[in-house]
């Protein structure tokens, strides 16, 4: 067996960011610390929380009054900030920069009277976050046929925004597809998908052509790991989204083969270590890791945490 490794894979800055925005919560206020749903989409990052102390909440009222809340990676509405603050709750925000931007882009547009399409996967939590800032004026379209049935009061005032872990071909063909149907639409100066997303997304399109196999390291309530592991499929590969070792068919795979391994931006790497060991135990198997580009991108702690 060949394991072609693909990098860049795995944790991106939003998501370093936020789990040690986590870890130096813990140091600094103790345990408990709540943290608005999960903190980053991932069941191993999760659960090793919830054995330090940390406390998932979905709800506000769930947390007790004074105690500490932190945001997580996906961002929030502003309607959960009231909340945090008429609960005197010490909150802290973790949510990726590059959502934040997105919820700052939502809020001029609105403001400015258009009317906002959001191209993203409806319940998702960066989503719910999102059409928090203007309920209103937001219009949430998860596939192109869905732009046939929008309703605007002014076609020639319209804005599109996208979830920052979108499939970059999906998001391309709702984007086109709202172009025909409203040649007067504006888009972000920059676009919203973030980098880490496009270059995982990159390197998978790349190496694809080189397997028989693919193994993407994730949750199932990952979106960008389920668009790697989308993408894999569509590149003609029998591809496996597992959460870690334990997930995965050995009898699935054989002598011979060429199998590409990633992980989401969520995904840590110890468990994609494990995953590449277990195939290794099981096949004779050669690690060749192919680098697509580099990342150096960090995001700074949240302001109550950086001193």
């Amino acid at each position: 067996m060949r394991i072609l490794l693909a990098a860049p894979r795995g944790f991106c800055a939003g998501v370093n960011m936020a789990i040690e925005s986590l870890d130096r919560a813990i140091e600094r206020f103790g345990a408990p610390i709540h943290v608005y749903h999960e903190i980053v989409h991932n069941r191993w990052v999760v659960e090793r929380f919830r054995r330090r102390g940390v406390v998932f909440v979905d709800d506000v009222d769930d947390v007790p009054e004074g105690a500490t809340l932190l945001f997580s990676a996906h961002g929030v509405a502003p309607a959960v900030r009231e909340r945090a603050a008429r609960r005197a709750l010490r909150a802290i925000d973790a949510t990726c920069p590059l959502v934040t931007k997105v919820h700052a882009e939502a809020v001029r547009h609105a403001a400015a009277g258009y009317t906002i399409v959001l191209v993203g996967h409806r319940g998702h939590d960066e989503v719910v976050g999102t059409l928090g800032e203007a309920p209103e004026a937001i219009r949430v379209v998860g596939r192109p046929e869905e732009v046939d049935q929008l309703d605007v009061p002014d076609p020639g005032r319209v804005v599109y925004l996208t979830q920052t872990t979108l499939s970059i071909d999906d998001a391309r063909r709702i984007i086109a597809r709202l172009a025909e149907r409203f040649p007067a639409i504006v888009g972000p100066k920059r676009q919203d998908i973030c980098y880490a997303t496009q270059n995982r997304q990159e390197a998978v399109l790349e190496l694809a052509r080189q397997a028989d196999a693919a193994l993407v390291v994730g949750s199932q309530n990952s979106s960008n790991s389920q668009r790697l592991a989308e993408l894999c499929r569509a590149g003609g590969l029998t591809t496996f989204l597992v959460d870690g070792p334990d997930d995965i068919r050995l009898d699935a795979f054989s002598d011979g083969q060429t199998v590409l391994v990633t992980a989401g931006a969520s995904a840590p790497e110890d468990v994609v270590q494990a995953c590449v060991a277990l195939l290794r135990r099981h096949f004779p198997a050669e690690v060749v890791e192919r680098t697509i580009c580099e990342e150096n991108v960090r995001f700074v702690l949240p302001e109550p945490l950086r001193s």
